[in-house]
């Protein structure tokens, strides 16, 4: 890294503000139950695209280790605030509009930097960080990713930070805000309780708690200190502008307190909260600004940013598009894409094309939606519809959480359903497919409270109820052993919800309870088709299936469920006599097989001839008492014998048994070999506990 003192050569006229040189810190803020017993209990991302610092390189560059000099960097340089349309908002923050505070694939992540410098009498000295960048004499005025910048220039990248002369001094202060900050000494605080949700990619979303930046130096503190609002307003834009968003968000709220009625700092308070990733604070701010002035073109600009980022494209257009106002060209753009979108999206849900109501939503979000909680809900009804209920479920734990949202988002209508009525309309469907009834009841009833005028919510709401009831009535004729009547239950809530794995499920119970083993298998079959990895459902089928002694199907599933349960002595038991049974109908002798035996210690050459020759597999370890590895295998071995109840488990030790040794070739401890009836089948030496498993379930059949 070269010394800043050469640094200023070329700057002479700018030497006094430029005296240290910074580094750049690259902080990347990211944005079952299973219940076997009665069959009337249901069972049950990402990295934002680091954007490298946006930085001038100088003449000279260092090979220190842990230094980059501006890869992959791009340098835009933003406008001062203008005094174009609006003079009486002079000094708001430039631009047209908000672009997402994202650094590709749709996140909304925020880059945070900070730069360390301490300024001595003597000489200046450097934080270094490893694959970072270090930066001499940054160019002025760089806005952060997803800043407002003059029409048409639009940021993708990180910044550079402008220091003053003052020393910095890393970790000091009281704030915790920005990541990647660094707080000079005697820095302001933040006000408590301002944690910051963060929207991450794929609908994420993290809360971050930002450290605070006093980056405004003198200027900054007498700023707060004072009682001019248009000094708070320049202080709260320097902020903003070095992406210091929690320090921008205190000084213009102290200017909003000294004048409360200035559109000006309403709409900067908005584009702070955009940076901090409260976009729902941030309609509020913005819709406060145009009340106050219903001709603030710059706010309604913001609007219709913030509107198009949560997927709503009527009010988008609304404040996009004003009289005697060009648009922003890319924000334009931006709204057309996901207009497009969602149309095709709206149009294939509507004829059940769930494959294709699954992709456009998908575009619609990478197209700018990005803070859709409707979009990233509506993946989650074509996962369903499609059967991924696993998939859907997590993705419903992934979609972004937003503040309570104001009156016109509410009102905002999605598939023909208001926003939030939408979002319950879908969770409804997941609980009910989850087996959580009495959940999918209340959650369907608050949808209709919201939106009771709409045709599908009354449907479903109407539709939920009935299927919790004839479930609760089924489960009650269950416990009776009225198992008819409990299975004609159950086909009631299945002709209204044909595709519930749990109503399938538990009327197999029913089947299997009357003796009628294929209807149990065929009911057991349609659970699995909607939910593969439902446990009880598979664990019914495989008593159905050995119940009509298809054994090889039963042992197949009882394989299944003894990897998912090994604990489960039932599971255990069960798969053994399947597979006692298994072999007797391919013609096999079986004798002396019993389950949960033991690891039989052999102790001479006519034991060992006999144990092995058998009917069936043996598996004998050949290990010694002082080996440290043959102690570890033994243990695991014990394991396998209770996991494997229908496999002979042997052990020999070769110093007490050197004739069985010296009759197998055995020269390496510990050494498995595999029997079967008598022929040596395979030989592991040294094998690691999956291999040695691996082969064990290879044979067990």
């Amino acid at each position: 890294m070269s010394h800043p003192g050469k640094a200023e050569l070329g700057f002479d006229a700018l030497s006094d503000r430029f005296r240290e040189s910074l580094s750049c810190e690259l902080d990347k803020p990211d944005f079952r139950e299973l219940d076997l017993g009665s069959p009337v209990s249901p069972l049950r991302t990402r990295q934002s695209g680091v954007a490298t610092a946006t930085t001038t390189t100088t003449s000279s560059s260092s090979s220190s280790s842990g230094s980059v000099s501006g890869r992959n960097a791009q340098n835009v340089l933003a406008r001062r605030p203008d005094s174009g349309a609006n003079q009486h908002h002079s000094g708001e923050l430039s631009g047209s509009s908000d672009n997402s505070p994202t650094a590709g694939s749709g996140k909304a992540a925020r880059n945070f930097y900070s730069g360390s410098a301490r300024s001595d009498s003597a000489s200046t000295h450097h934080t270094h960080y490893s694959g970072q960048s270090s930066v001499n004499s940054p160019p002025l005025n760089v806005l952060p990713t997803g800043n407002i910048c003059p029409s048409g220039r639009i940021l993708k990248t990180g910044m550079a930070v402008s220091r003053g002369s003052r020393s910095d001094v890393l970790g000091s202060g009281t704030g915790n805000y920005g990541h990647g900050s660094i707080m000079r000494g005697g820095g302001m605080g933040p006000a408590k309780g301002m944690g910051v949700a963060v929207g991450g990619g794929g609908g994420e979303a993290a809360v971050v708690t930002p450290r605070v930046v006093a980056g405004g130096g003198e200027s900054g503190r007498r700023a707060m200190g004072g009682s001019d609002p248009e000094e708070l307003k320049r202080a709260g834009n320097e902020q903003y502008r070095r992406g210091n968003f929690p320090e921008a968000l205190m000084l213009y709220d102290r200017a909003i307190m000294l004048s409360p009625s200035n559109a000006a700092y309403r709409s900067n308070r908005a584009a702070a909260l955009t940076g901090l990733g409260r976009l729902a604070d941030a309609v509020r701010e913005c819709e406060v600004a145009v009340k106050l002035d219903p001709k603030y073109w710059r706010a309604h600009q913001r609007l219709a940013s913030l509107f198009i980022r949560l997927g709503q494209v009527e009010n988008a257009r609304r404040h996009m598009y004003i009289a005697g106002l060009q648009p922003d060209s890319n924000e334009q753009q931006k709204l057309q894409a996901v207009e497009k979108h969602l149309s095709r999206c709206a149009d294939a849900r509507r004829i059940r094309e769930w494959k294709t109501v699954l992709r456009e939503s998908d575009a619609a979000i990478a197209a700018g939606a990005d803070f859709s909680s409707q979009l990233f809900m509506c993946r989650v009804e074509a996962l369903l519809k499609l059967h991924q209920l696993e998939e859907a479920e997590l993705r419903l734990n992934s979609i972004p959480k937003l503040e309570p949202l104001s009156d016109s988002c509410s009102r905002a209508k999605f598939f023909g359903m208001l926003s939030e009525a939408y979002l319950l309309f879908v969770r409804a469907q997941i609980e009910m497919a989850l087996g959580r009834f009495d959940n999918a009841v209340s959650t369907a009833e608050k949808a209709g409270q919201i939106d009771a005028q709409n045709f599908e919510v009354s449907v479903l709401l109407k539709n939920v109820r009935l299927i919790a009831r004839a479930r609760a009535r089924g489960n009650d004729l269950f416990k009776s052993e009225r198992f008819t009547e409990a299975c004609m239950a159950y086909g009631d809530g299945l002709r209204l919800d044909p595709a519930n794995s749990v109503l399938y499920c538990n009327r197999a119970a029913c089947w299997f309870k009357l003796g009628q083993w294929e209807q149990s298998l065929e009911d057991c079959n349609q659970a699995l088709r909607i939910q593969p990895n439902y446990m009880k459902a598979l664990l019914r089928r495989a008593a159905s299936n050995s119940k009509l002694e298809r054994w090889e199907d039963a042992v197949r599933d009882y394989e299944v469920l003894r990897r998912e349960l090994p604990d489960d002595n039932e599971v255990a038991e069960s798969l053994f006599h399947a597979q006692v049974a298994l072999k007797k109908s391919l013609g096999e002798e079986v004798t002396n097989m019993k389950f949960g035996g033991e690891v039989e210690e052999v102790l001479g050459l006519e034991q060992f001839k006999a144990a092995i020759s058998l009917p069936g597999v043996s598996v004998v370890h050949f290990k010694t008492a002082s080996d440290s590895q043959c102690k570890q295998m033994s243990s695991f071995l014990d394991t396998l014998c209770s996991r494997y109840p229908s496999i002979s488990f042997l052990k020999v030790d070769v110093e007490e048994c050197p004739a069985i040794a010296s009759a197998e070739n055995v020269r390496i401890v510990p050494t498995f070999k595999i029997y079967k009836s008598g022929c040596r089948v395979k030989e592991i030496v040294c094998p690691s506990r999956d291999m040695l498993e691996h082969s064990v379930r290879h044979y067990s059949f």
